[in-house]
């Protein structure tokens, strides 16, 4: 059976930037732009020229891409003409093939926000779609606001699109711009457009995430005849965020009825990059990824429960709904006081650790794990420490250096002009081969600026370990977390360190203690030591 074809609209480069916290630069978005293009969707939505020099900048450096980059701007005010508005003569200027253009169909934000007649509202969409047209550019009419446009008055909204349509808009999107309409809002108007007489192939659907249904919203706006989809990379826009792409191409790719009826352009081999180029995105943003994000999070296929490592080590499906590979994401059977010893001996498998049933530090690793995960540790977000845990009583774990001490000092004082101003400093005294070394570091910053103890810990630890060093010179700290796991006076910390390096990898390690600084010196400690193992070390 002949699929239909379903079209991809991406809005990262755009409606992503409108995230809290996020700014994109525009060696970034070139970046972003050429992944969204390898990844295969269909329209790359670069930002709004004119609006913020980072935008007008990208349209200058933006790459040549199979999909179809497209310049976001706005309808002409009212009171003037399409080829006299500026503001969309510099969505124009930015030549690329395909326009979007915001116009109102609320009749509420059109006489509020806009405090026009409706009647110039409706002009100014159908003139400023006609001049594009004109130009020679695909044209995308987004319909802002319009499911609570269509609840106030449907007559209107529907008149705002079939004013974009007749001007000859390729597109028109469907906007559920405060988020707040539900999926089968969505689906049962989305069905009554196209029963009014705008063709379903010809409607996209573009959903915020306000009450967790954006992807919902938009499966559902597809099942009554849009054809195309817009979001975002991650799930990133205002507020809580746009429809999650993440989400919504394996959704399609993968799942019926979607599977069969729709081509959406995104190949196999394109597909089993998607948990990559979600965690690229993150790695820009410099923010730590969403473990529980569905298909492509670290948890989406960790099973943690000893039943359910059970049941998956006899067969997968009987706990996960596809092939994690299929999306480029790995099956992880995390260790925690819950695991059995078939969860023990899977994951050890995946370490590396080829262990037989009957080998007596099994129950010794487990027991271990147990007793540690009373005390405070946690080895289901840890598998680095976990696996050395695991190597010491296997007896595969050598002895690279020995800490003979190291002392951390944070020093507060006031500068030359009276501010107060605060410094650390770490010592750490190795023993490498016999040799003593001593490494001492600050925590300043390239701007003067103390990042703390643990900065200044992690820097000394690292500074010389003799012949190890070039093993480790790759290797940074991504993500540092503590939690209290006991309150009132005796209160034990736990900490949780990322560490990636230049391979890609990516490795958790746990430290327990009253003491922050030891609890972060041990994670710090396992995190290279792992480094070396996992490198080869001897």
């Amino acid at each position: 059976m002949t699929r239909e074809r379903l079209y991809l609209y991406d809005t990262t480069l755009r409606d992503g930037q409108q995230t809290q916290g996020v700014q994109f630069s525009t060696a970034e978005k070139v970046r972003i732009a050429r992944m969204l293009d390898d990844l295969g969707v269909d329209y790359i939505e670069g930002g709004w020229p004119g609006a913020n020099p980072t935008d007008s900048a990208f349209f200058e450096a933006a790459p040549q891409t199979r999909a179809r980059m497209t310049a976001f701007g706005m309808t002409k005010r009212a009171g003037r003409s399409a080829e006299n508005d500026e503001v969309l003569a510099g969505v124009l200027n930015a030549c690329t093939p395909a326009v979007c253009l915001v116009g109102k169909t609320h009749d509420f934000h059109v006489t509020t926000a806009l405090g026009i007649t409706l009647e110039e509202n409706i002009t100014s969409i159908a003139q400023s779609v006609a001049h594009a047209v004109a130009q020679g550019r695909e044209v995308l009419f987004d319909a802002e606001h319009f499911f609570d446009g269509w609840k106030a008055d449907a007559d209107y909204a529907f008149d705002c699109l079939k004013a974009a349509h007749e001007a000859g808009a390729r597109w028109i999107v469907l906007c559920d711009t405060n988020g707040g309409t539900l999926p089968g809002e969505i689906g049962e108007i989305t069905a009554a457009v196209i029963a009014r007489g705008i063709p379903g192939d010809v409607l996209g659907i573009h959903t915020h995430d306000d009450t967790g249904n954006a992807v919902a919203g938009s499966l559902a706006a597809l099942q009554a005849g849009a054809r195309q989809v817009q979001g975002t990379l991650n799930g990133l826009g205002e507020r809580c965020g746009n429809a999650n792409l993440t989400t919504l191409i394996p959704t399609l790719a993968l799942k019926e009825p979607f599977a069969s009826r729709f081509d959406t352009g995104i190949t196999d081999k394109a597909l089993s990059g998607l948990t990559h180029v979600s965690r690229v995105l993150d790695d820009i943003l410099n923010r730590v990824p969403l473990k529980s994000a569905p298909y492509v999070g670290a948890s989406a296929f960790a099973h943690k429960a000893g039943l359910h490592a059970s049941a998956i080590l006899k067969d997968p499906t009987t706990y996960e709904h596809i092939v994690p590979e299929t999306v480029g994401n790995a099956r992880i059977i995390p260790m925690s006081n819950q695991a059995g010893q078939s969860n023990l001996r899977r994951r050890l498998a995946e370490a590396g650790l080829e262990v037989a049933r009957d080998n007596p530090a099994l129950p010794a690793i487990l027991d271990e794990i147990k007793t540690r995960e009373g005390q405070g540790y946690s080895y289901d977000t840890a598998q680095a420490s976990f696996e050395l845990v695991a190597r010491r009583h296997l007896g595969q774990l050598p002895e690279f250096f020995k800490v003979k001490r190291y002392r951390v000092t944070v020093e507060r004082r006031r500068d030359e002009k009276g501010r107060p101003i605060s410094l650390s400093e770490a010592v750490v005294v190795l023993l490498v081969d016999g040799e003593r070394k001593l490494s001492v570091s600050e925590s300043l910053d390239a701007q003067g600026n103390d990042r703390g103890p643990v900065n200044a810990l992690s820097r000394a630890l690292a500074k010389d370990l003799g012949t190890y060093q070039r093993y480790i010179d790759d290797m940074r700290l991504v993500d540092f977390k503590v939690r209290i796991t006991n309150g009132g006076t005796e209160a034990v910390t736990r900490v949780i360190i990322d560490s990636a390096d230049g391979q890609g990898r990516r490795w958790s390690t746990v430290g327990v203690s009253p003491n922050i600084v030891d609890a972060s010196f041990e994670a710090l400690l396992d995190a290279i030591i792992w480094k070396l193992v996992r490198d080869g070390a001897e």
